[in-house]
């Protein structure tokens, strides 16, 4: 394929900078994709940049007015296939070509219906020499969510699971905290940051009252979703009470318009959705919360959710986190609840997982399968 050919350790070296530099984005770029651009002159780097709030300057532009000398014949780096439509922002390749930039490498192409390839074919067209696919995967990677959303117009779900290494994930009591170490909790703050949403079940709110925030430095507070089929939430919730500082919205199917206009008179956004086996259509209500820019979701429900959540299909990404802690007992809480599949080829298939030591923990990463 044109501008495919192996890459030099310095090309790849450059790249890697961008990617440092796109995930200064992180929490604040989407539902944009993450993106970091290099200018450089003769092994010399003389401008970076990145997309660093949703609305604000792109990474191209950003590593131009960055620029410590005229990058006029220079090259540039850029993690994702730059723009060439007018959005928020003009379109960068634009940019690229006033500024006389000679040659562009390319991380990722942009699955983007209003790029995917036009921005490499107006760069080409105006005698640019394009290369693309360098550190290809890793560019892809850092932007699977992105990639999800844009293509399927519904929030990437990333579902979370603290666990014991016997599969508990509270005592026959009811208590949970902690379950796993600080290291593991820090972990699912940074991800908190990342997701645009975090969503629940009505249970969670009812046992523990929490208030879904992020607390790490430089904190990016999530939106609040709630599954509440029936509007059980009670007004005096932290949920309710934030809800005017941090948006909320609450996914029902109750006919209480009652209770629904006083929680709005309270801040918070009611959704009235369709029901699937007695509860919120968890299919339709990603279909709503991807109409209003939600692009990724991290879920952190109880068992009953989190089953509910794989049989409909909307998980992409499993976090399971393992203390080294065993509970036992039968009516210790699980970490899926439900009746479960019947027949061991209904389970519901992952990919291999990455495994990561945090702290005490292991945190096991998987894909679902689609």
């Amino acid at each position: 394929m044109e501008g495919q050919r192996n890459h030099t350790e310095d090309e790849r070296s450059f790249m890697r900078r961008a990617i440092a530099l796109a995930q200064k984005g992180i929490g604040y770029a989407d539902p944009n994709p993450l993106v970091g651009a290099v200018i450089v002159r003769e092994g010399r780097i003389i401008g970076e940049g990145w997309h660093a709030r949703y609305g604000e300057a792109h990474a191209e532009r950003n590593a131009l007015a960055a620029c410590t000398e005229d990058p006029r014949g220079a090259d540039i780096y850029v993690t994702l296939e730059p723009c060439c439509h007018q959005g928020k922002q003009p379109p960068c390749t634009q940019a690229l070509i006033d500024a006389g930039i000679a040659r562009v490498f390319i991380g990722s192409s942009d699955p983007n219906p209003l790029v995917a390839g036009k921005g490499v074919a107006q760069l080409r067209e105006a005698g640019i020499e394009v290369i693309e696919g360098v550190c290809k995967d890793e560019c892809d990677e850092m932007n699977k969510i992105f990639f999800h959303y844009i293509t399927h117009k519904t929030p990437y779900v990333i579902l979370k699971i603290a666990m014991t290494a016997d599969g508990k994930t509270a005592t026959r009591a009811g208590l949970s905290k902690w379950i796993t170490g600080p290291e593991s909790r820090r972990h699912v703050h940074m991800t908190r940051k990342r997701c645009m949403a975090i969503m629940i079940g009505i249970g969670t709110v009812l046992a523990d009252d929490p208030s879904l925030t992020c607390r790490i430095e430089d904190p990016r507070d999530p939106i609040r979703v709630i599954c509440d089929t029936n509007l059980q939430i009670p007004m005096d919730s932290q949920l309710v009470i934030t809800a005017r500082k941090i948006p909320t919205y609450i996914a029902t199917c109750s006919a209480d318009s009652r209770k629904a206009a006083a929680l709005r008179e309270l801040g918070v956004n009611v959704l009235e959705m369709p029901s699937a086996d007695g509860r919120v259509d968890l299919r339709a209500l990603m279909r709503r919360l991807g109409s209003l820019g939600i692009s990724s979701v991290l879920l952190e429900g109880g068992a009953a959710l989190h089953e509910a959540a794989l049989r409909a299909g909307i998980v992409q990404h499993v976090q399971t986190y393992i203390a080294p802690k065993v509970f036992g007992g039968v009516s210790a809480k699980p970490a899926v609840g439900g009746l479960g599949v019947y027949e061991v080829g209904e389970a519901y298939r992952l990919t291999p997982a990455s495994v990561s030591r945090l702290g005490d923990d292991v945190l096991l990463e998987y894909d679902v399968e689609g």
